[in-house]
Formats: structure tokens, sequence, C-alpha cells
């Protein structure tokens, strides 16, 4: 579905060069990615198994609330990690299996799952940064980071307070944002029957239970869960952000007949931002998402292959004389940051 980019004749040709080119020179070892994947499991499953375990176990308040907030980033990562390229259908043959997968991980985060995978697969990879068509850009009236967006005085603040704001994320997305997303428009019974187990399971596992059957008192459970979140909302917004929301990236316009002004191609390329691209053990923490050009480009690859796949395409892309949108992951906070004071600025 590329029907609403300006055809640009030079940008196809690229485009299939690219894929040509990684297809002729990528090798994949389908043996050690398999390794790669079940020692990430090996890894991330059983630390999140453990971390969760020990809220049964643990009576020191500070360390409850510590073991709390650890379980939360070890859930985030098995998401990194799992979820989505289950929501990509790359980590099983079968598309069932996938999206199985991707529904339990992601009901360990609190998300609805197939809302998510909606707006993600079918709408943000199609037209990244683009208003009215990546629902992303939808992140709340108190930040600005779209360029023709109004401005309000507050966010001349804005790179001030958005760090404290960002805390309260992944709280709003469980609690709001699905819930809103719920009551939009008419949802078959399936949607409204995954929504609420879904919910109802997340809640009962990580709030219910921990109140009933571990041993500190309700108000040090309440504050380990709010405290988990507020980690949680930090590392993976900032993590989402910097992908596609620093001073580099570009946010294409689209005209009066709502075609966006520049190729597929350029779209995927000109507004994503990598961290650490060729950095195996970059790749291995952050499950793919620090290469998001290739991930924009190849979504139809597992992760592992990402850092091998990145060498070949910014080969290809500089020496067409473009130059893709990288940085390191504190360096991507900063200029996200900067973005922000920058939009934030009266004109």
């Amino acid at each position: 579905m590329r029907d609403k980019h300006f055809h640009i004749a030079a940008d196809s040709q690229l485009l299939k060069t690219i894929y040509r080119q990684v297809e002729e020179q990528l090798v994949m070892n389908r043996k050690a990615a398999r390794r790669l994947i079940r020692l990430k499991l090996l890894l991330y499953l059983p630390l999140a198994a453990c971390c969760y375990a020990a809220l049964y176990f643990v009576h020191t308040p500070a360390l409850f609330i510590c073991c709390y907030m650890a379980y939360g980033m070890m859930a985030v990562l098995l998401a990194f990690n799992f979820s989505h390229d289950c929501a990509h259908n790359t980590v099983f043959k079968s598309k069932y299996a996938n999206h199985l997968c991707f529904t339990l991980l992601y009901t360990l985060t609190g998300a609805h799952a197939e809302a998510w995978k909606q707006r993600h697969i079918y709408e943000h990879h199609y037209a990244p940064n683009v208003a009215d068509y990546d629902p992303d850009l939808k992140i709340s009236g108190l930040i600005r980071v779209l360029p023709g967006s109004r401005r309000r005085w507050y966010h001349r603040f804005q790179h001030w307070y958005a760090p404290l704001g960002y805390t309260l994320y992944s709280l709003f997305w469980i609690f709001v944002k699905d819930m809103l997303l719920l009551y939009s428009g008419r949802r078959s019974v399936r949607y409204h029957l995954s929504f609420w187990l879904q919910k109802t399971g997340y809640i009962t596992y990580l709030l219910v239970l921990p109140l009933l059957f571990s041993a500190p008192p309700w108000y040090v459970v309440l504050g380990g869960f709010i405290g988990m979140h507020f980690l949680q909302s930090l590392f993976l917004l900032f993590t989402f952000l910097i992908t596609h929301h620093v001073e580099a990236t570009d946010y294409p316009d689209t005209n009066g007949d709502g075609y966006i002004k520049t190729s597929w191609l350029m779209n995927q390329v000109k507004s994503s931002n990598d961290m650490h691209p060729f950095s195996s053990t970059a790749n291995f923490i952050l499950g793919g998402f620090n290469n998001h050009i290739a991930h924009h480009l190849f979504p139809h690859v597992h992760h592992v292959h990402y850092p091998c796949i990145s060498r070949i395409l910014y080969a290809i892309l500089e020496a067409h004389g473009i130059m893709p949108n990288h940085t390191s992951y504190f360096g991507g906070i900063r200029s996200h940051l900067r973005l922000l004071k920058r939009m934030g600025r009266p004109v």
C-alpha cells in the first residue's frame, strides 16, 4: 500500500537496488539465529520469572519495590525482543503461533495486543511521521513535535516537563488510551473479549495477587506497581520516541488530495533514526529497535539479522548521497529533548 506516496522514479529504482543487494549479500545463518533467539529467551524469561516470584518472598519494602521495577523492565525487554517480531510474523512459521505468542507477551505489559498491532502494522509502518496517517504522532496535546501543528504557550517549557510526563505513559496507555480506542468505533465481540481478558489477566497477576499474597502492606505494593510503571514508561517512551523524533528526522507534508510529498522509501529512511545500528550488543538488548531504518524497510526479517542488513543498507544509501539518521542511545534522548525545545519556541 504505497499509492499515497509520490512516485519518484529514482527512489523506486534505489529501493529495488536495496532489496536486490541485501538479498545477494546477506548471509542468513538460520541455525545461529535460532541459537541467539533461544539465548535471549533463556535470559529474559527466567529473569522476569525470578523477579516476579521474588514479590512473594521479599519482606523489605525497598527491596520489594526494586523487584517490582526489575520485573517491569524484564517484561518490556521480552516485548522488545519477542512480541514485536511476533507481530511481524518473523519468529515462527505459523502466523497463529506468532499471534498467540505476541498476545501473551503483550498481556505481560498490560497493553491491548490487537489495538497496538492494528495501529503499528497497518498505519505507522505505512507512513511514519505523516500527520493523519501515523497514529504514533498523537502523543498528547502537551507535547509538540509536528511542524505546522498548533503551538501553545506551555510548549516553550516542554523540554523540561516532558520527561516527568513520560513517566506516566504506560499507566495512561493501559488504563486510558486502550479504553478510548475500545469505544472509538464499532468493535466485534471478539475484540471486546480479548480486551477484557487481557486487562483482567494483567491486573490480576500484577496487582491483585501481590496485594493478596505478598508480605508488604498494600501501600508498598501499590507504590511498587506505580514505581514499576514510572521506570517502564521512561525506558519505553524514550526508546520509542528517539526512533522517529530527533532533530534530524523528517515530517513529510501532504498535498490537498492527501498524497504524501515524498516517496515511500524516503519516508521510511528520513523519518527514522537508528541507535548503534551495527552493534550486536545494542541489537541484543533493544530487539532491533536500534536498527529502525532496517526494520521499516525489512519488517518481514527477524531483528537478529538487522546489524548485517544495516551495514549493507548504509553503504548503498551513502553511495547515493543519502546519510541515514543515527545517534547513540543517550545522544538520541538529548536530541529528542533539543527537538522539543526547538518546537516549543515562538516562531
